[in-house]
């Protein structure tokens, strides 16, 4: 992942102009053909998952090594990934150009790259065409971050582009290191938390290689999660928390609108607590609700049109039209297997120790929407894999672990249009459209099966939710 990243411009249009100074670097002697690369990423997926596997297996089994050997290569991989060129996607590129047009006293909520491109100029000849006519789908919170990587980048898309993937770097690492600290006391938890995310290869290429603002949406979620504390009497969760957790949960929100989610599991955890929940929710309120107000109807619309999307390889293709045109009722369709899994999972789900009581609910409610959803990309995983390190180990890691990397390989190089030859075309169409939606319908399947039957094996005891916080034992 890290040689084809030196120079993707080679096999990855567009070609970005690298700055006179700083990062990003690249290797422009560096040419690897796209059917090279394909391959290539194919078999660094599977052996990346593989390895995560093993370690899951090995750890449960009994073995133990110093974590800070996997925080040290996890975060390393990092650090070398966030000053490369981005590869394997071009989300980052337009994400750059909408704090670019910020810049230039527009808003993109209404201006679209293609505006850029128009002008012939160097930044515009660097735009992918992909989306260059779709405005953001974006929170006004992300917008002010590609606003501000955009001012520190100046009129290099390329320098633009660092900072982006900076900030991705930066909170990526502070999850890796909340985990380490939080599960310190436990070595098996601690380990397999590095395994499932600092030292996961499949995070690491959507994430910090192609650069995806899920990291941060994630990231301020989490935290946000975390801050309400583990008191099983929400009653006495101090205010400033409550303003704190409801200030992050909001902006994880305000990023990527899915991580409202994050906000109903929190009142759902705060239920029976009126105060905490009126100044969380109020908190919440306060960074999403100015925000949207200063952009206007156009930022509440570019959230609507969310829900008409649908991804490459979702596995709504299986019965859509040669056309690949889904059905007619998809919408409707998909909001009613998303409940009705979701009820499952809140049912279900075994209550275990977890460091905030936010965190079930979350992690139900997040399973539900990204398992069933029409446009579910790799990185999305990130909103449930952040959960699931403070979740104990369980089947639900399997089918976690199994659709992400499916979905990743599915999207390999990055761009389904690039040629690599009649051979690897064929697998990569096949992968796409066949294979990869029918191993995600086999996931959501498999989930549904195990909320059924709870066979989940949770390597914890399970926990009554009216119990003490006091640890309970480790089951062999």
């Amino acid at each position: 992942m890290i040689a084809v990243s030196l120079n993707p411009g080679y096999w990855f249009p567009p070609k970005l102009t690298m700055p006179a100074e700083g990062p990003p670097w690249d290797l422009p002697w560096v040419h690897i053909p796209i059917s090279v690369v394909t391959v290539a990423l194919w078999l660094a997926a599977l052996a990346g998952a593989g390895g995560v596997a093993a370690g899951l297996v090995a750890v449960r089994r009994g073995w133990r090594v110093d974590p800070r050997l996997l925080v040290g290569g996890g975060l390393a991989s990092v650090a070398i990934l966030a000053v490369l060129p981005p590869a394997g996607s071009t989300d980052i590129l337009d994400y750059a150009t909408f704090g670019h047009i910020v810049t230039l006293g527009h808003t993109p909520y209404v201006w679209a790259p293609y505006h850029l491109r128009i002008g012939h100029s160097t930044f515009g000849d660097q735009i992918p065409v992909e989306w260059a006519r779709h405005v953001t789908l974006y929170g006004p919170l992300a917008t002010f971050e590609q606003f501000l990587a955009a001012t520190l980048g100046g009129s290099s898309l390329a320098g633009i582009v660092f900072w982006l993937k900076l900030w991705n770097a930066m909170a990526f690492a502070t999850v890796s290191l909340v985990a380490d600290r939080l599960l310190r006391r436990d070595p098996a938890a601690r380990l397999r938390a590095h395994l499932l995310w600092t030292a996961n290869p499949l995070l690491l290429w959507g994430l910090i290689a192609a650069g995806h603002i899920d990291m941060i949406a994630a990231g301020a979620g989490l935290i946000g999660l975390l801050i309400l504390g583990t008191s099983r009497d929400t009653a006495e969760l101090p205010v400033t928390k409550a303003v704190i957790a409801g200030l992050f949960i909001g902006a994880a929100a305000d990023i990527k609108i899915p991580y409202i989610i994050f906000s109903i599991a929190a009142a759902w955890a705060l239920r029976r607590a009126v105060r905490p929940l009126l100044v969380t929710t109020a908190a919440t309120l306060a960074v999403l609700v100015p925000t949207y107000l200063w952009y206007g109807p156009p930022a509440i619309q570019a959230v609507l049109d969310r829900t008409t999307k649908v991804s490459a390889d979702n596995f709504y293709q299986l019965v859509s039209s040669p056309a690949g045109v889904v059905f007619r009722d998809l919408l409707e369709f998909s909001v009613g297997f998303v409940l009705i899994l979701a009820a499952l999972l809140c049912w279900r789900l075994p209550h275990a120790m977890s460091p905030t009581p936010a965190l079930r609910p979350a992690l139900a409610l997040s399973c539900a929407w990204l398992f069933v959803w029409p446009y579910q990309l790799p990185w999305y995983d990130a909103m449930i894999i952040c959960l699931l390190l403070f979740y104990p180990a369980s089947r639900l890691d399997w089918i976690v672990l199994g659709r992400l990397t499916v979905s990743t390989i599915a999207l390999m190089p990055g761009d389904p249009y690039l040629h690599a030859g009649s051979l690897i075309d064929q697998l990569n169409h096949d992968i796409l459209t066949l294979w990869a939606p029918v191993m995600l319908l086999a996931s959501a399947v498999g989930l549904a099966c195990l909320s059924v039957t709870g066979r989940w094996r949770l390597s914890q005891t399970e926990i009554p939710e009216s119990s003490t916080s006091r640890p309970m034992p480790v089951s062999t």
